[in-house]
């Protein structure tokens, strides 16, 4: 199996609606893309750090906490006097839509990425939404991400596109284009392509990427299933029915599940990446879908542990 796996982005409190005595209320739960790919990476048992800046604040206690509690190093994690970001999260859609409250907080402000030394032991970069957008953390993490492409390090990268939090469109859509360019896996919704490249058929897009570089091309289609894409094979995995709570997370448990897979079959490395053939490549991406199905029956994104998957 290859080394340990390092998610850097944002950790966000989600407010999950529930249903209370008197009305509507809002349950904080632990959160942020690349902090619940970190968690969940854990949980299904590959060696894991997270890396970002958290609060001091109690919210940022919990972040902590849940790390260790799901068994992620924190060696490349900091803590700064500065808010925690908040996202209110509004389930009305089915897909989940976000407000973020996050001026000025700690994972936004965060620009202090690893060195090249400090990456010793580190075998998988993995990047992705709502830290690429707000600045300054979103010029140092692509600053990082340049860094390292093509580099001997494996980055990964989901854009998990927040329309809604974009407020100069045609810069981020430029950024995500120098991103996807340079990233070994790529892992992204139907949607998020939709609305980046508008009309563009899926395997084309997925094409594209590959004829850049990219050793893996992963597109989401919710209740449609999954489609993966490497040099030379092709698989698809079916969407499994499960009775859904909310999908909060659910994509990030996908790729954490995905990267999980990779890592079992010692894939997680370019020239094992090119010849991964349509058997393994659907096995990763049903694992994936059976890591996500188990979070979509929980409140917010609480990943399942490894034994709960094998069983």
């Amino acid at each position: 199996m290859g080394g340990s796996i390092l998610c850097l982005g944002e950790a966000v409190i989600d407010f999950i609606p529930v249903r209370a005595e008197g009305g509507a209320a809002y349950r904080p739960c632990l959160g942020g893309s690349s902090y619940n790919v970190a968690r969940a990476l854990g949980r299904l048992g590959v060696p894991t750090e997270y890396g970002c800046a958290v609060s001091t604040d109690l919210f940022g206690d919990q972040f902590v906490e849940g790390l260790a509690q799901s068994r992620v190093g924190r060696h490349f994690l900091t803590r700064i006097d500065a808010p925690s970001t908040l996202g209110f999260v509004s389930l009305d859609q089915g897909e989940p839509a976000y407000a973020f409250f996050d001026q000025g907080a700690a994972d936004r402000i965060c620009c202090d990425m690893p060195s090249v030394g400090a990456l010793a032991g580190i075998d998988t970069l993995h990047f992705g939404s709502i830290a690429l957008i707000r600045e300054p953390a979103a010029t140092a993490y692509e600053t990082l991400f340049l860094r390292e492409a093509g580099g001997r390090r494996l980055i990964s990268f989901d854009p998990n596109i927040r329309a809604s939090h974009v407020k100069d469109a045609p810069a981020y859509r430029a950024r995500l284009e120098r991103l996807l360019s340079r990233a070994d896996i790529i892992k992204i919704s139907g949607a998020d392509l939709d609305w980046l490249h508008p009309g563009l058929a899926h395997d084309e897009a997925a094409r594209n990427w590959l004829a850049h570089g990219a050793k893996l091309v992963v597109i989401t289609h919710g209740k449609a299933g999954v489609s993966g894409w490497s040099q030379g094979s092709h698989a698809h995995a079916a969407a499994l029915s499960v009775e859904v709570i909310d999908t909060v997370g659910a994509g990030d448990s996908f790729m954490a599940g995905l990267l999980a897979g990779l890592h079992e079959r010692d894939c997680l490395e370019r020239e094992t990446l090119l010849r991964l053939n349509s058997q393994a490549l659907h096995e990763v991406l049903a694992y994936g879908q059976r890591v996500a199905s188990q979070t979509c029956t929980r409140r917010g994104a609480d990943s399942p542990w490894r034994k709960e998957i094998m069983t």
